[in-house]
């Protein structure tokens, strides 16, 4: 179901709906309870004057939700979306459950459901954790973390993630974390920014030979780099298919009660 596609319809229905009543509905009911008033010399009580103009059903709905809806499209749209994160291929900067804040606005403005950009005000930077159309499915949201931009040429080998013909350095952190056996935290650089990844060097992962990202895409990788569906098995992300910028968690929902006590920035 595309949210933004339904979103856009009520907008456009209950705001045609009130431009209606305001040109056309509103000054025939005022024309009615005109001509009923000149109709009796004693003119018309309060109750029956409420019961000419009042408004039908669709129009006062319409009257009601139209400025919250618009509010919400521009929102939205615009400036944040909120989404949820169903799989635990971000970790562990992100853990399934945590409920994230994404800039509409950081690589330019969208129009909603055709995503076309219209506005340019930024690009997607290395190190970014990006929110994006799956290629191979875009009614399917996906988050990744940016690891190549338009021209790099990038090699994943080994666990080891060479970027322009420089390993990306990394460092360790802790052995086997939360008990989970052979699995390695890490800090990884990527040019000044770091974020922590999981590695499991008992598992050989895929292997991307040396590759060119073309202009106009990007090359994505989870944290959880051995256990993430991301560009080492599907390919680039075409600029077209960006969503957004992951800026904040804002609340974390295992399906007890919310806790807003993971609140923070993401990095």
């Amino acid at each position: 179901m595309d949210f933004s596609l339904l979103l856009v319809v009520a907008v456009v229905v209950s705001g045609l709906i009130w431009l209606m009543d305001l040109v056309w509905w509103r000054p025939a009911r005022r024309r009615r309870l005109a001509a009923a008033e000149a109709a009796t010399t004693e003119g018309l009580g309060p109750e029956a004057k409420a019961k000419v103009l009042k408004e039908p059903w669709p129009v006062d709905y319409a009257r009601s939700f139209f400025p919250v809806l618009l509010v919400v499209l521009l929102l939205r749209s615009f400036l944040v979306e909120p989404f949820q994160i169903p799989s635990g291929s971000m970790r562990p900067t992100l853990e399934v459950g945590d409920f994230i804040l994404v800039n509409k606005y950081a690589y330019g403005l969208r129009l909603p459901v055709t995503h076309t950009r219209f506005v340019e005000l930024g690009e997607p930077q290395r190190g970014d954790v990006m929110v994006f159309r799956f290629p191979n499915e875009p009614s399917v949201n996906f988050i990744k973390r940016v690891v190549g931009l338009p021209g790099d040429t990038l090699r994943y080998e080994d666990k080891q993630l060479y970027v322009n013909g420089e390993p990306v350095p990394k460092r360790l952190l802790e052995e086997s974390p939360d008990g989970a056996r052979g699995e390695l935290l890490l800090e990884e650089l990527l040019g000044e920014r770091s974020h922590r990844i999981y590695n499991n060097p008992r598992d050989p992962g895929p292997r991307v030979r040396e590759l060119v990202v073309p202009e106009g895409h990007y090359f994505t990788l989870g944290d959880n780099r051995d256990h993430s569906n991301d560009s080492r098995y599907w390919g680039f992300v075409p600029e077209e298919n960006i969503v957004g910028r992951a800026f904040a968690v804002w609340m974390q929902w295992d399906g007890g009660l919310p806790s807003f006590s993971e609140v923070r920035r993401i990095h």
